[in-house]
C-alpha cells in the first residue's frame, strides 16, 4: 500500500512537473526569438486602407456598455471605411444604453448598427455569426464589454493584411484595474504570462496559437472559409482560430498593441470566468485534437497543442495531489523522510522554478521589475490550488458535454455593485482547507519538512477560495435584502436608484 501510494505520488508530481517544463521551454523560445517580435512590430503599410466593421457584443453590460461605444467611437479610421456594430442580446436597460450610443456615433457621422437578435442561440458566438451576415467589412475586429479600444487600433494592425495568407492579428490585453486588491494583482500576471509568454513563444516559434476572443482583427474571408463561428464549445475563439490554422491561414501576436481591460474584482466572478475556460478549452480539445495530430504539420506542432489544450488537467491532478500528501506523510515513517525529499526535491523544483521564471520574464518584459513576479508567485500558486475543485468540476463537464451556457462575467464599471456572480457554497473548499491543515501539521510532527510549505500554500489558497466566496455570498444576499430582491439568475441585480429599469 506504501508503495502504491508514493508511486501515484510520484506520478502526479511528474505530471505536473512536465506541465512546467514545458513552460520553461515557452520562456527559451522567448529569449530565442527577440528579433522576429520586432518585425511584426512593424507590418507593412497599406496602399489602401480596407473597410473595417468593429463587432461589440453585449450581454447585459450596463456598468459598461457607455464606456465602451463611446471609446470604439474615437477609433482613428477613415469614417467611409469604418462600421460599428453593437450586437445586443441584452434583457436589462443595456438596451437602451446600448442604443443610445449608437444614435450618438451616428449624429456624428459614423457608419453604426444597433443589432438585436429574435433569441440568445449560441450565445456570443451565434451574435457574432449573426452580425456577420450584415457587416460591410472585409476584416471584422471585436472587443468584449469589458475592454476599451485605444484610437490608434485599426492603423496599428491593418497593415499586416497586406500579405493574403494573414488571417487574424491579436493584439496585446493592458489591465486598467490591475492594482484593485490581491486577486486582481495575481490575475494580472497570470494573463500578462499567458499574453508575454505563451503568446510571444507559439507565435515566434512557429506554432499556432489562439484569437483570445477579443481585442483582435480577422480577415472576414478566414472566419468564413473556416467554417465560420461556432457554439458546440464555451471558446469559440480557441476552436476558430485552430480551424483557421489548420486551414492554412497565419496569424499575427502583437505584443507591443494594448487594450486596456478590467478585470473581475471579486472571487466569485473570477471563477465563474476560469470555469467557462477551462471547460470551453477541454470542449475544443475533445473537438480538434485528434484532428490536429492527424493534420499535416510538423511534430513540435502537434506537441505544443497537446500543451495548449490541456493545461486545465493539471487541476484535477492538484486536486489528487492535495488528497494524497496527509495520507503519504502518515504512512511513510519519520525516519523514511529522505524518500520524500528524494522524490519531491527534483519535481518541486522543475516545477516551481519553471513558474518563477515563466512571470519573471512576463514582468521584466513590461520593464517592470523581476521581484515584483516574484512576491506574487505564492499567491498564484495559492490561488492556483484554490480554484482546483472549481475547474477539475469544470475539465470534467468539458469531458462529458458540449457547449453549455455562456455565463457572462460581471463587470464594475463605474457602477460597483450593479451585477454580482452566483456562486455555490464552497463545501469542497472548506474540506480541502481542513485536509491541507492537517497536512501541514502531520509535515512537522513526523519531520517531513519538505511538504510543509507546499501544504501551508495549498492550505492558504483553499481557504482564501473559501472565505471569500462566502463573504461574497453575504454581501450579495444583503445588497439583495436592502433592494426588495429575491437572488437569482445567472447574476444578481443589485437595484439602483438612478438607473432605469428595462420594462
Amino acid at each position: 500500500m506504501l508503495a502504491l501510494l508514493v508511486g501515484l505520488y510520484f506520478l502526479v508530481l511528474t505530471v505536473l512537473c512536465t506541465y512546467g517544463v514545458h513552460r520553461a521551454h515557452l520562456v527559451l523560445l522567448c529569449l530565442k526569438h527577440r528579433r522576429r517580435f520586432e518585425a511584426a512590430e512593424s507590418p507593412a503599410l497599406a496602399q489602401a486602407l480596407p473597410r473595417v466593421t468593429i463587432q461589440l457584443p453585449l450581454y447585459n453590460e450596463a456598468t459598461v456598455v457607455a464606456r465602451l461605444i463611446e471609446a470604439t467611437g474615437r477609433i482613428d479610421y477613415p469614417a467611409d471605411l469604418l462600421e460599428i456594430q453593437v450586437l445586443d442580446d441584452s434583457t436589462d436597460e443595456t438596451r437602451e444604453l446600448a442604443q443610445q450610443g449608437v444614435a450618438e456615433l451616428r449624429r456624428r457621422g459614423i457608419d453604426a448598427a444597433y443589432v438585436r437578435r429574435p433569441t440568445r442561440e449560441g450565445f456570443k458566438a451565434g451574435a457574432l455569426e449573426y452580425g456577420l451576415r450584415t457587416a460591410k467589412g472585409e476584416l471584422v475586429a471585436i472587443f468584449d464589454a469589458d475592454f476599451v479600444p485605444q484610437p490608434e487600433f485599426l492603423r496599428a494592425v491593418v497593415g499586416h493584411f497586406v500579405d493574403p495568407r494573414v488571417g487574424m492579428v491579436q493584439t496585446r490585453w493592458a489591465h486598467m484595474n490591475r492594482g484593485y486588491n490581491v486577486l486582481t494583482s495575481v490575475q494580472a500576471l497570470m494573463l500578462d504570462g499567458h499574453h508575454l509568454i505563451e503568446n510571444r513563444a507559439r507565435f515566434a516559434g512557429g506554432y499556432m496559437f489562439n484569437f483570445s476572443g477579443t481585442g483582435g482583427i480577422w480577415r472576414r474571408r478566414a472566419i468564413e472559409e473556416s467554417g465560420g463561428w461556432q457554439h458546440d464549445t464555451l471558446t469559440e475563439d480557441l476552436d476558430l482560430s485552430y480551424r483557421a490554422q489548420l486551414a492554412g491561414w497565419k496569424f499575427i501576436y502583437r505584443p507591443d498593441v494594448l487594450t486596456p481591460s478590467e478585470l473581475p474584482e471579486d472571487l466569485s466572478a473570477f471563477r465563474a470566468q476560469q470555469f467557462r475556460w477551462a471547460k470551453g478549452t477541454v470542449q475544443t480539445a475533445r473537438k480538434l485534437l485528434g484532428r490536429v495530430l492527424r493534420a499535416p504539420v510538423t511534430t513540435s506542432q502537434r506537441v505544443e497543442a497537446v500543451f495548449h489544450m490541456t493545461p486545465h488537467f493539471a487541476y484535477p491532478l492538484i486536486l489528487l495531489l492535495s488528497v494524497l500528501m496527509l495520507p503519504a506523510l502518515l504512512m511513510l515513517p519519520a525516519s523514511e523522510a529522505h524518500t520524500m525529499l528524494l522524490i519531491d526535491l527534483p519535481l518541486c523544483i522543475g516545477s516551481t522554478g519553471s513558474l518563477a521564471t515563466f512571470y519573471v520574464l512576463a514582468e521584466v518584459s513590461q520593464g517592470r521589475s523581476a521581484w515584483s513576479a516574484l512576491v506574487r508567485l505564492p499567491a498564484v500558486i495559492a490561488l492556483g490550488a484554490g480554484l482546483a475543485p472549481n475547474q477539475t468540476r469544470a475539465v470534467f463537464e468539458g469531458m462529458s458535454s458540449r457547449t453549455g451556457e455562456f455565463v457572462r462575467t460581471p463587470k464594475r464599471g463605474s457602477m460597483l455593485g450593479r451585477y454580482r456572480q452566483r456562486a455555490q457554497l464552497p463545501w469542497s473548499e472548506m474540506a480541502l482547507t481542513i485536509v491541507c491543515f492537517l497536512t501541514s501539521v502531520t509535515s512537522l510532527q513526523t519531520g517531513h519538512l519538505f511538504a510543509t510549505p507546499f501544504a501551508v500554500l495549498f492550505t492558504a489558497g483553499y481557504a482564501y477560495v473559501a472565505v471569500l466566496v462566502l463573504l461574497e455570498q453575504a454581501q450579495r444576499r444583503r445588497e439583495a435584502a436592502a433592494a426588495g430582491e429575491r437572488p437569482s439568475g445567472e447574476t444578481e441585480a443589485v437595484a439602483e436608484a438612478s438607473l432605469p429599469r428595462a420594462a
